[in-house]
């Protein structure tokens, strides 16, 4: 009975493995093409280094905008985050803010004529205890 049961389970998975595979049924996030997105862009001639369904989320809903895309270090954990996230959402001239900490990039949206001016940025980092390392913007 038992090598019944073996032979049996050997044919089926030899069966189901030699069929072709039909993606049909795949949810479209997992196969479609990232061609075209934002988050593939070069800025400064440097690609951005972003959660793509996560950036592709931000920049979603905003037009005649900017975004400016930090990295940090030191933000090591969640409370740093929703510090840095605090501090910004008190700064009017942020539309819309985001900050990843399993990425270290911290997404600040403004409107297209507002001059971003990363020492600024890199003060209010400092005053949550992190370190703004690099900032690139993006024209929405």
């Amino acid at each position: 009975m038992k090598l019944l049961m073996i032979t049996l389970f050997i044919v089926s998975s030899w069966t189901i493995a030699s069929e072709p595979h039909n993606h049909d049924g795949h949810s479209d996030m997992m196969h479609h093409s990232h061609e075209g997105h934002l988050h593939n862009e070069l800025v400064d001639g440097e690609k951005l280094e972003v959660n793509p369904d996560r950036f592709d989320k931000f920049v979603s809903n905003l037009s005649n905008a900017q975004v400016a895309v930090i990295s940090v270090k030191g933000m090591v954990c969640d409370f740093c985050a929703r510090g840095i996230e605090k501090t910004f959402q008190k700064d009017k001239l942020v539309k819309k803010i985001d900050v990843d900490l399993a990425k270290g990039k911290v997404l600040l949206a403004y409107d297209k004529d507002i001059q971003i001016v990363f020492e600024d940025i890199q003060n209010k980092i400092l005053a949550n205890g992190i370190n703004a390392i690099k900032m690139q913007i993006l024209v929405i």
